[in-house]
């Protein structure tokens, strides 16, 4: 679904805290330098949270440019990986429970459609 959508066919998850006040510039060479991963991959999404767990930045380079994207939960915090600083690689049933406020590398989490959390 996100590769029809938007040409998404990776999504990595920047774990730890960034300053969503940086721009497109800032968070590319945070991607480059402390991830050692390629802002310039074309269909990789990269998403990004703050102190807030409310909201996330996420960053798509589109082959001609950026494509800067800001998500604000109106309700609820997202449960954000804290603990690493490393960048994890996040299947598309991940992305979809990082988008429902979870935390997409728990392995608590087995089926949230369901309901069932464990």
């Amino acid at each position: 679904m996100l590769e029809d959508t938007a040409g998404i066919r990776r999504v990595v998850l920047a774990c730890g805290t960034v300053d969503l006040r940086k721009g497109i510039d800032g968070l590319a060479m945070i991607i480059g330098d402390k991830y050692q991963q390629n802002p310039f991959e074309k269909g990789t999404l990269f998403l990004f949270c703050g102190k807030r767990s409310d909201r996330l930045k996420g960053l798509l380079w589109m082959g001609t440019g950026f494509l800067l994207l800001y998500k604000r939960f109106e309700d609820g915090r997202m449960s954000w990986p804290r603990t690493t600083q490393e960048a994890a690689e996040l299947t598309e049933e991940q992305f979809n429970y990082l988008m429902l406020g979870l935390n997409p590398l728990d392995p608590k989490i087995k089926d949230v459609d369901s309901k069932k959390i464990y």
